[in-house]
């Protein structure tokens, strides 16, 4: 009796078939593979246009088999702004981390999503600047050490850590909105799930789309990667509440 092997699992097209940098644990790499499904999902892939930020989406260009354009730091929302405006048939995406995007990039996002600029925006929120040292982040939960509150962080005389998706969800210009975390295979499923409605957005012309998507960095948290990934069960998702804070289309019906 012959018996056919079916290949069920593979790399995504749209992923160069290279080993990526990421530390230990990480979860960048699980994120990319989740994107690179939703481009191949759609067939986009030629037609897709990554604005990478600085941080550890810097070598966005080297694991994506599409075209990828360097932004400055916290800058990706306004280079994919012009990106989109010039090449309207192209499908633009941001790449970016929560030091980045929620603190030198503040501006940028919430005035990209507010004029509802047809883009996608993937958030990795690890609650740290990753790449330039473990400094305190917007997004740092109360009483986390970093490199520069080694003693915690005191909302005091810090303030509260920002809910980016609660907040955009509020703009009129942003369609959709939605916080995820890659922690476990139910998780991740749904994490895919929700990064292939944010592209479906802008295949479909709807409209600002923005995830959220809560991840480890067990280098900068001084953990090794179990305790990182327990950290984002135990200690983020009840913070940054998992789900969609807005959803244009389900609005309208």
């Amino acid at each position: 009796m012959s018996v056919v092997m079916e290949k069920a699992f593979g790399r995504p097209v749209s992923l160069q078939d290279v080993q990526t940098h990421f530390c230990p644990g990480c979860h960048h790499g699980t994120i990319h593979r989740l994107v690179a499904e939703a481009l191949d999902h759609f067939g986009i892939q030629e037609r897709t246009i990554g604005a990478a930020s600085v941080g550890c989406s810097v070598f966005l260009y080297g694991y994506f088999d599409i075209d990828v354009v360097e932004s400055p730091h916290g800058r990706a929302p306004a280079v994919a702004t012009g990106i989109k405006r010039v090449r309207k048939d192209r499908i633009v995406f941001t790449y970016q981390g929560d030091g980045d995007l929620a603190a030198i990039g503040t501006s940028e996002i919430l005035h990209a999503a507010n004029r509802g600029e047809a883009l996608t925006v993937i958030f990795v929120n690890n609650t740290t600047y990753g790449m330039t040292g473990g400094q305190m982040a917007p997004t740092t939960l109360p009483q986390q050490r970093t490199t520069t509150s080694p003693y915690g962080r005191n909302v005091a005389t810090d303030g509260y850590p920002i809910r980016m998706a609660e907040l955009l969800a509020g703009l009129e210009g942003t369609a959709y909105s939605a916080r995820v975390a890659v922690n476990s295979p139910r998780n991740v499923l749904s994490a895919g799930k929700t990064i292939r409605e944010a592209f479906r957005y802008q295949v479909e012309n709807q409209g600002f789309s923005f995830v959220e998507i809560l991840a480890a960095c067990p280098t900068n948290w001084g953990m090794n990667p179990l305790q990182a990934n327990e950290r984002v069960g135990a200690e983020l998702i009840p913070y940054f509440k998992l789900g969609t804070f807005k959803d244009r289309c389900q609005e309208e019906g």
